[in-house]
């Protein structure tokens, strides 16, 4: 029974994967790569190169929806055809019955998780800066003003791991050569408090020693007991740090476009900006990453449970049905995510709310069904 199930569950499935797919495909992405070629003369080879790197994204919005269609149209076709009074009379219940469905949206689940850690933040990325080199290649790729890049380091305190900040680098200006107005803050020679403060005019990337040389500059050497241990000027002086000016002055990332992983230590950099606003919308993404690949769960509760009531559908009303579902949804999530940016619930709650929502429907639905 499990086996053929699964079986009639596939072929829907597959079928929303590449349908749901090219809607979204065409919506996020056909009509503006289009008006791209168009009117700004993005050759038609990057355009195509473009969307074929966007894919993956579009298939892992695809995957719940999919799983939605395939459960509504399989156990709607059973009903149809009387499949589910004749299981029901051999003694098996609807929680036996729409298990089937529930572990191909586990499985589901794990392939969105692969997607969306994996695959989709190195396509991205790549789409963003194929697309930007195109369209924009007279133009910097790097910031110019107010540079601040902090860096942490792992230590263990009494067993517990914690990311502790060793260095701050500020710049007021680069030109894509010569950054002005440093100022660099060193924790790394000591444990507990600043070991070193540096102030320089400028300062210039020496690619062959691959050290930075400072011009017209203060460094002030902190003891242990936070006072002056000594205060040099120089006129120059060289020294190492671990990231060329480019790596410094990169443009800000996009959450999109990164693993939840990469999202978790971006949001630890950016907490020391003290950027409310940026802070909040960083943990709101990062919690909607997490609950994202559980919607498959969800659809795959309330699809089962809507398909194996008693009535006679068609696939073009399960689609239909499908569509209004997954706006609800969404719609949902996006002002759910509206309330954690504005601080009116937490970014956990603005992440996971319509997943609660949704299971909480979908267990009604089989409860009633069952009855």
């Amino acid at each position: 029974m499990d086996r053929y199930i699964i079986t009639q569950l596939l072929m829907p499935f597959l079928f929303g994967v590449g349908a749901f797919s090219s809607i979204v495909l065409a919506v996020g992405s056909v009509f503006d790569l289009v008006r791209q070629v168009a009117e700004a003369g993005l050759p038609i080879t990057v355009a195509m190169e473009v969307m074929a790197l966007k894919m993956p994204q579009y298939v892992v919005y695809a995957f719940p929806m999919s799983i939605l269609l395939s459960g509504m149209m399989t156990y709607s076709s059973f009903s149809a055809a009387s499949e589910i009074i004749a299981f029901r009379s051999c003694g098996i219940s609807v929680y036996r019955l729409i298990l089937p469905a529930i572990i191909l949206s586990f499985i589901v689940t794990g392939i969105t998780f692969f997607f969306n850690e994996l695959l989709v933040p190195v396509t991205s990325q790549r789409a963003t800066m194929t697309l930007t080199r195109a369209l924009k290649q007279d133009k910097p790729t790097f910031k110019k003003d107010n540079i601040i890049v902090p860096e942490y380091k792992e230590v263990d305190r009494n067993g517990v791991k914690e990311q502790v900040l060793v260095r701050l680098f500020y710049a007021e200006k680069f030109d894509g050569k010569t950054m002005t107005g440093l100022t660099i803050l060193d924790r790394s020679q000591q444990d507990n408090g600043l070991s070193q403060i540096l102030n320089a005019q400028s300062a210039v990337w020496n690619g062959d020693k691959n050290t930075w040389d400072f011009s017209n500059g203060t460094m002030y050497l902190i003891s242990p007991d936070a006072s002056y241990r000594n205060i040099i000027t120089f006129q120059h002086q060289q020294l190492q740090l671990p990231k060329s000016p480019f790596e410094l002055a990169a443009p800000d990332k996009n959450p999109d476009d990164m693993s939840v992983a990469e999202s978790m230590a971006y949001l630890e950099q950016i907490k020391l900006s003290g950027d409310k606003k940026k802070i909040l919308s960083v943990a709101v993404k990062i919690q909607s990453k997490l609950a994202l690949p559980f919607v498959c769960i969800v659809f795959g509760l309330i699809g089962s449970a809507m398909g194996i009531q008693p009535q006679r559908t068609g696939k073009a009303t399960s689609f239909g049905v499908s569509v209004l579902l997954i706006f609800g949804y969404y719609l949902i999530m996006f002002i759910s995510g509206a309330l954690g940016q504005a601080e009116i619930i937490s970014p956990f709650l603005a992440g996971w709310l319509p997943d609660f929502i949704g299971l909480a429907i979908g267990g009604w639905l089989v409860a009633q069904v069952a009855k």
